[in-house]
């Protein structure tokens, strides 16, 4: 039966993430997944995308704290509970084409990325009193609240379609590439390559309840997957892949052609259980795409 074979969180949006064995699901995704992100002097969020050492960035969770290590960089401590930035500066971000307010995580913060990223940032929280929700375009009938993520609480991929594109890319005489470089948060074994396109919900029985996670959207990819999430930087080698790969098979209609690879999902009930890898999950499937 297909299970939960990876729960990963990544607390900072676009700096690496944390492994996870167990990990309380809420209604905005797992439970401190991009929750801080770093921004520009003019608000607007900054990622991998113009800044790929944000990749040598390693949150941890450590009891009530959130620390933040980088080489050659001291260690960054942050309190997890939200309320501890209680009176903290609002700032207005944009994260793609929604703008909330934020709370300013200091002036260390800022320091600490700023020095290590080499341009004038700063960290922010999602603030508990805001809320952005997902497009509505493709969740349906259902409301979705997001924090820093993209434009959705969950990505959902499948093993075996990350065992496939391997497969083609050792075909070209290229590297196979691991999981992080498409940042997933739940990774599932047991399902067939690509399973995931058709999958419409995934029912899994919960520590403290039955979750229903459903599959909403193909998720497009940007240059991120190419960046090496071990040295921040692409391989000289093939800078391109797996991108020029998957451009070959993995163009979307749905998405206005886009190249994609696993799925947006959202949570249609359970916020409050505990996910554990392991645990069994039913995939109902639709056939539609």
């Amino acid at each position: 039966m297909p299970s939960i074979s990876q729960l990963n969180v990544y607390p900072i949006k676009s700096c690496a993430g944390i492994s996870r064995d167990a990990v309380r699901l809420t209604a905005h995704g797992l439970e401190y997944d991009r929750d801080w992100m770093v921004v520009d002097a003019q608000g607007r969020f900054v990622t991998q995308r113009t800044h790929p050492r944000m990749a040598l960035i390693q949150p941890a969770l450590n009891d009530d704290r959130l620390e933040v290590l980088a080489p050659g960089m001291t260690t960054l401590t942050l309190a997890l509970d939200a309320a501890a930035l209680a009176g903290a500066p609002a700032l207005a971000v944009t994260v793609w084409s929604d703008t909330v307010t934020a709370l300013d995580a200091g002036d260390d913060a800022a320091r600490w990325f700023s020095d290590f990223l080499g341009a004038p940032l700063r960290l922010v929280r999602f603030s508990p009193a805001v809320e952005r929700a997902a497009s509505r375009k493709w969740t349906g009938d259902l409301t979705a609240d997001v924090h820093f993520a993209d434009g959705y609480p969950l990505l959902v991929i499948g093993e075996a379609s990350l065992a496939d594109l391997n497969a083609r890319l050792s075909a070209k005489g290229v590297d196979s590439i691991p999981m992080n470089r498409f940042r997933p948060n739940l990774v599932l074994a047991g399902i067939d390559a690509y399973e995931e396109d058709y999958t419409d919900t995934l029912g899994i029985e919960a520590a403290g309840g039955s979750v229903r996670l459903r599959l909403v959207k193909p998720c497009p990819r940007c240059p991120i997957p190419t960046i090496d999430q071990a040295s921040g930087e692409r391989d000289p080698r093939w800078p391109n892949e797996p991108t020029d790969t998957m451009s070959l098979y993995r163009s979307d209609s749905r998405v206005d052609g886009a190249i994609t690879f696993g799925q947006n999902a959202i949570v249609a009930a359970g916020a409050g259980a505990t996910l554990a890898v392991g645990h069994a999950v039913e995939a109902e499937l639709r056939f539609d795409a």
